[in-house]
């Protein structure tokens, strides 16, 4: 294994490099197998890096798009603020339109947004000076957001656990830790010793190719199983908690993430085993009253039929459903884990007291 790789955990999934003003990537694409960053300053490149998946999760795009935009700011040419304004809507339109589902991307561009617009009758060097710091300030937010659930998440568990995932909600989705692996990273801090059984996540493989890389880069115990499997790993009795992370959180509680997310709910539930999402409040969108209002990514049908493929391995004519996410019904999730405490059924309502837990730090 490359060294870079077995050392990926010391390495931000994001970061922003000041001196060259570049937005700085791990490309998620080339894993496991190679290691490799990018360096990028044009938007064309941000807006592929993004849709293509190198870069991922819900909070790691957000990060990339509010870096991203800040660099856009760095290339407009204009004198005043409303020449410098309609630029930066555009390039903010444009970064918005990589991927539909996300909430955590257009939560970032809104708030970099915000700034840009309560910035009128500043100099447009001040405009990106404090689009820069708030850029940095969505960036650091995110490390601490990613600790504070993962303490959460931890308490849930106990050493020994059994613990399966689906898609990689890691630290290869956020900028350090991430959501629903962080409770594992920070307990192999601890000295905790837990055994993880990661989904592959067809048809991208997140969970072989990323959720194992971190888990054997981390030294924690894991076990990639085929998706079809998951049944038989929680009736042989060796799971005691499911950690997903999530993409866009509906105000009832129902949970989207990745494709597959729904079908292992409804087998934990089966099981008695419990279900846990964790979703940073960025990721929970009190606007969107239940799942069936979500957006749902429709992906390119060659990620079904040749994307791991030597060579094609479906008749060429033959129709392909490539939705990117589902999202699991509240009555199946157990428990919403967030940075500002642990929320419950009915989630309607202890959303909301999530939210105004969180309204004594704003």
């Amino acid at each position: 294994m490359d060294e870079k790789i077995k050392k990926i955990m010391a390495y931000e999934t994001v970061a922003l490099d000041d001196e060259r003003g570049e937005l700085v990537l791990i490309d998620q694409t080339k894993l496991p197998g190679a290691f490799e960053l990018l360096s990028l300053r044009r938007q064309e490149d941000i807006h592929r890096a993004i849709y293509r998946l190198q870069v991922r999760g819900a909070p790691a795009i957000g990060v990339a798009a509010a870096i991203g935009l800040y660099i856009a700011a760095l290339d407009i040419d204009a004198d005043d603020f409303e020449g410098f304004y309609a630029k930066f809507k555009a390039a903010r339109d444009y970064l918005a339109s990589a991927r539909p589902t996300a909430v955590n991307l257009f939560w970032a561009l809104d708030r970099m947004e915000r700034v840009a617009l309560g910035s009128r009758g500043e100099t447009v060097a001040r405009i990106r000076e404090l689009l820069h710091d708030e850029a940095v300030r969505i960036r650091d937010e995110d490390v601490w957001v990613c600790r504070s659930i993962g303490e959460y998440g931890l308490s849930l568990i106990k050493d020994g656990d059994g613990i399966l995932t689906h898609c990689n909600a890691g630290q290869l989705a956020t900028v350090k830790y991430g959501t629903a692996l962080a409770p594992i990273h920070l307990g192999r801090e601890k000295g905790y010793n837990f055994r993880v059984f990661t989904d592959e996540t067809r048809p991208l493989l997140q969970g072989a190719r990323l959720s194992a890389l971190e888990m054997q880069a981390d030294g924690v115990d894991a076990t990639v199983i085929c998706d079809n499997m998951a049944s038989q790993v929680m009736k042989n009795g060796w799971v005691q908690a499911v950690f997903v992370g999530c993409d866009r959180v509906a105000a009832n509680g129902d949970s989207c993430n990745k494709i597959g997310t729904s079908g292992v709910a409804i087998l934990a539930k089966y099981y008695g085993v419990p279900f846990y999402v964790c979703a940073p409040t960025s990721t929970i969108d009190m606007t969107m009253p239940c799942g069936e209002d979500i957006p749902i990514e429709e992906r390119p049908p060659e990620e079904v039929t040749e994307m791991w493929y030597r060579e094609r391995m479906a008749p060429l004519g033959v129709k392909v459903y490539n939705p990117a996410f589902d999202f699991a019904d509240n009555e199946l999730i157990t428990a919403i884990v967030t940075e500002y405490g642990i929320a419950s059924p009915p989630y309607a309502e202890t959303l909301k007291k999530i939210f105004a837990e969180k309204e004594k730090f704003a």
